[in-house]
Order: C-alpha cells, then structure tokens, then sequence
C-alpha cells in the first residue's frame, strides 16, 4: 500500500499558487523592446507634446491678435484671424510671422455694410516682450479684397423694394418701386461702379426712369427727353376717346408743339371726325410723347387727372430731383480709416460679380497696437 504513494518532495516551487492571468507580462511589457525601438517612442510623444504646445500658442496669438483688431478697428465682433506656418514657436522666438490671414465680416462703411473684408498679410514683425506678451505687430505687406453683397444692399438699401443685380464688370442695375406721394411707382437706374482716389468706389447713375403705371413715364432732369410724359399706349387710349382728345387739342401749349395750326384745332374742335385725323396722326402722337406735362400741367393742373393721374404725383415727382434720386440709389463707400500712423491701405481694383461688387486691396507699412 505505501508503495502506491506519490513520493514527498521538499521543492517549495512545486507547492501550490494561484494562476498566473498575465500580470507579470503587463509588467514587462516594454522589457523586450530594444533601446532603437523605446528611442523611437520617445520622440514620438515628445513629437506630439511639442505639436500639441505649437497649436496651443497659435491658437492663443490668434486670439490676442483677434481682440486687438476689434478693439482698434471698433468693431462689433472680433475677425478670424488665421496664422499659416508650421512651426509657430520658432516663428514666435524669431518674433516675426510668415502669413497672417484675417476675415472680418460686416464692417460698416457710409451707407452700406461691406459684407466682407478679408486681407493676407506677408512678413508679420511681432512686437512685445515673451510668447504670452504680444503687444502688437508690423506689417511689411498685404493684399486682400473687399465684397460689398448685393444681398445686403438690397436690404439695407432697398427699402422702397428697389433691388440690386450685376450687369457686366462695371454696371450694377437697380430695379424696383419707390413710394412717391402716397403712390408706388417703377423706378429703374443704371450705375456705373469706379474706384474713387484710394480708399473707395463712387458710383454715376445713368438712365434713371420712374413708371407710373402704363400711363407716364418720369426722368428727373431738366433735358428737353427728361420730365413727365406720356405712354405710346397711353396716347393711343387718348386719341381714341374724343372727350380726352378735345381737351388735349385745347391746350394751345400741346398744339403748337405738334404743329397743328389753329385753323385745323377749331376744325377738330368741331367736328369727331377730324379731331381722329388730327390726333391720329402719327407727328401729333409723337409730339404728345415728347411733351413735358409738368410744364403743361403748371397752367392746366386739371390736365393730369383728366388723364388719370392723381395731381400730387405732380408735386412728388416735381421734388424728387436728379440728384436726390440719385443719392438714393447711390452705392458709393469709403474704407474706415485704419488705426495707426503708418503704413497705407489703397484700393487697386473694382468689379461687379454675381453676388456683388468686389475690390481689390493693398498696403504696406501697417501697424497694430503698441
């Protein structure tokens, strides 16, 4: 029976022990890696610490430089200001910046909003005494460009309904109505965009015109083709009703202007039938066309109602001269005066695009802050 027993050991190592689940390999996880290889992995992270400190101060001078720009520019929000360059610490300790793009939206300018105005600065000169003391800078050189957004002048100036399109690179068309004496009229322009001197655009208003209806048409102005006048298809329903006809042929103003003598006025005057041979034909229906009712209706103020215009259309449109109307529907801007005493920033070009009108920008010598 005893020789059936398993022999007694004394080797401790064979006593009993938990399982091992792996803790002693976690333990040594790195202990066969080679020095090549724990050298590798230790750039790495530093690699990633000193990336991750880089981006860290970029986003703390974009910042800075952000809340400086609206302080001094008296801006309602700060821009976006984008440093380029990778790395910035080196940029930073040689304090001086390769690339700086900066975009600030809705900045005002005389009557309008420039939608955008966002500009690249080259050669940035940082000024101030650390990394986390940015006092301000120096800009050797920039270029940007500026949009003034038909979308926001529609808005902003479009409050009579009148609306703003591009037409070609220079011409910006207004179409729309315009309240005139308590009565919505059709108003339409042509403005021809230029650079005014350095710092803005300037705009000459062409081809103004105001419709009322199918009855008249207005052109502010004092040219012989300017004033108040009739239709084609305002005339032709004149001389086709014999009681408007007469009253018209009555005007001695109107007659003499078509050239019909007076021996044919007193014939027309009696008789329907040739009142229709006068005023049907076409000199007397062109001159009709030509005459200024404003200055016919001066002496016959009963004239523009008998033709179905409302009298105080007289008045209103009499004191929307040529140059108010054209103050209205004028686009014309100026660039804020920038901060600093140095440096300039001067408007190179201008062109109507799709969605407004853009400028080309440029400057040197610019400074910001201390």
């Amino acid at each position: 029976m005893l020789d059936d027993e398993p022999p007694a050991t004394d080797d401790a190592d064979d006593a009993w022990r938990p399982p091992d689940h792996g803790r002693g390999r976690r333990r040594n996880r790195f202990a066969g890696l080679s020095l090549a290889v724990k050298g590798v992995i230790a750039v790495c992270v530093l690699t990633a610490f000193l990336v991750l400190a880089d981006r860290w101060a970029v986003l703390y001078a974009e910042h800075r430089a952000a809340q400086q720009l609206k302080k001094e520019l008296k801006l309602t929000a700060a821009p976006e200001v984008e440093i380029e360059g990778f790395p910035f610490l080196t940029q930073l300790a040689d304090r001086r910046v390769d690339e700086l793009k900066i975009t600030v939206p809705d900045v005002a300018a005389d009557r309008v909003t420039l939608a955008e105005v966002s500009a690249t600065a080259h050669d940035v000169r940082i000024e101030g005494s650390g990394p986390t003391d940015i006092s301000g800078a120096y800009v050797d050189a920039m270029h940007g460009e500026v949009l003034l957004s038909f979308a926001d002048m529609n808005r902003e100036l479009g409050a009579s309904q009148v609306t703003f399109t591009g037409h070609g690179s220079d011409r910006v068309l207004a179409r729309g109505t315009l309240p005139v004496a308590g009565h919505d009229v059709k108003v339409r322009a042509d403005a021809t965009i230029r650079r005014l001197g350095a710092s803005g655009i300037s705009t000459d208003i062409d081809g103004m015109r105001l419709d009322i209806g199918d009855l008249a048409t207005y052109r502010p102005g004092t040219r012989a083709d300017e004033g108040l006048h009739l239709t084609a298809e305002s005339v032709r329903r004149i001389t086709e009703e014999t009681d408007k006809a007469k009253r018209l042929l009555a005007i001695p103003a109107i007659a003499h202007r078509a050239g019909v003598p007076d021996s044919a006025v007193r014939q027309a005057l009696r008789g329907d039938k040739k009142i229709s041979e006068v005023t049907g034909a076409p000199r007397f229906v062109h001159s009709l066309m030509k005459t200024n009712l404003i200055d016919i209706a001066i002496d016959h103020p009963w004239l523009l109602q008998k033709l179905g215009l409302d009298p105080s259309l007289l008045k209103g449109l009499s004191q929307l001269t040529r140059p108010q109307l054209a103050d209205r529907l004028s686009l014309a801007f100026r660039l804020p005066k920038l901060p600093g005493d140095h440096g300039y920033v001067r408007l190179r070009d201008v062109h109507v695009e799709k969605d407004g009108i853009r400028v080309d920008l440029s400057g040197a010598g610019l400074t910001v802050g201390r």
